[in-house]
């Protein structure tokens, strides 16, 4: 991990762009240019490529270690970027790129030189939300990635890998009120941060832990609710299930069961308590892991469902079905009254 966040830095403090005439000095000047990334001093080991004053790097480099999440389409030579609310698609050679949907121009596009994809690095980097400086009086160029926006609200470790095992180890406890920056999300319930103080760690991103909240992580942890409850499809309904076993339920001890299991989120025990979690979305609105409320024994409130997306809803109500999914079809929107989002 060290070996190959320090190369993935490296391409990083390589993307810059200065006026035409630093660089033009710089590729020539023997002394040595340094750079830092959010304070931390990074050893370049490659050279960019220098087209009238705009710095080419690779980009697989450039896009990781800023946190960006990419696909790449080989035939087309596309790659497309995610960054929490940030999507940015490029095709390698176009003078254009789309970013949030909306064409932007580059000053000099992209190209394979080296048997690399190059990019030009001040526009991928500022289009994920980083910001470069020039200190011509040091020599030095200032990265910042992105501000330290993201508070711990409850002591968390800091862990040298994503993992709450004893094979992870405790770089520290980072307590409530702590500053860090998110470099990327892993999985449904990881963030890699840096800290105020330059260290490097994994936090768990589970919600009580800290405020950092994005479509992708939100989208991650409501699939990862829904690989959860369905470990334990056509486990048997029992009206009035213990919370604390997992051999029975009934609808408001699973999706009890399934929170805590998968987010550490604790909610009530009845389904007309849990209806009053969180805040209320439209059906239109809905997103994998919503809660879904229905009327049900009389009750204005009386069953509860997890939205599983696509449509369909996993839940329990029935002795001949036990948990299982099926479709939120017109019987069962019939019978809806609300529907609440916890994360």
């Amino acid at each position: 991990m060290t070996t190959r966040r320090t190369m993935l830095l490296s391409l990083l403090g390589l993307a810059l762009l200065y006026p035409a005439s630093v660089h033009a000095d710089a590729a020539l000047a023997p002394k040595p240019i340094s750079i830092y990334l959010d304070g931390q001093q990074l050893q370049p080991e490659a050279r960019p490529l220098n087209i009238s004053g705009t710095v080419l790097v690779p980009m697989r480099g450039l896009f990781e270690a800023q946190g960006a999440e990419l696909s790449w389409n080989n035939i087309s030579k596309t790659v497309n970027a995610v960054k929490g609310g940030t999507t940015l698609t490029y095709t390698l050679g176009s003078s254009t790129a789309l970013l949030n949907g909306r064409t932007v121009d580059l000053a000099v596009p992209g190209q394979l030189s080296q048997g690399y994809s190059m990019v030009p690095l001040r526009f991928i980097s500022e289009a994920l939300g980083s910001l470069v400086t020039w200190e011509p009086a040091s020599g030095s160029v200032l990265i910042s990635s992105a501000a330290y926006d993201t508070s711990v609200t409850w002591g968390v470790n800091l862990r040298s890998s994503p993992d709450a095992g004893s094979e992870a180890a405790s770089l520290g406890l980072l307590p409530a009120g702590s500053k860090v920056h998110v470099i990327r999300e892993v999985g449904a319930l990881w963030l890699e941060v840096r800290t105020t103080d330059n260290l490097t760690g994994y936090v768990s991103s589970k919600p009580k832990f800290t405020n950092y909240r994005s479509p992708s992580l939100l989208q991650k942890q409501g699939e990862a609710l829904i690989a959860t409850g369905k470990q334990y499809l056509n486990a048997p309904y029992v009206f009035g299930a213990s919370p604390e076993q997992t051999d029975t339920f009934d609808c408001s001890s699973f999706v009890k069961r399934v929170y805590a299991d998968t987010l550490s989120v604790e909610l009530p025990r009845v389904s007309y308590d849990q209806a009053l979690e969180g805040r209320k979305v439209s059906l239109d609105e809905l997103r994998t892991g919503d809660l879904l409320f229905f009327t049900a024994r009389g009750l204005d409130i009386g069953h509860v469902a997890i939205y599983a997306g696509n449509n369909r809803i996993l839940h329990t109500y029935s002795k001949e079905q036990g948990v299982h999914m099926e479709n939120f079809s017109s019987s069962w929107q019939k019978r809806f009254v609300t529907a609440r989002r916890i994360l």
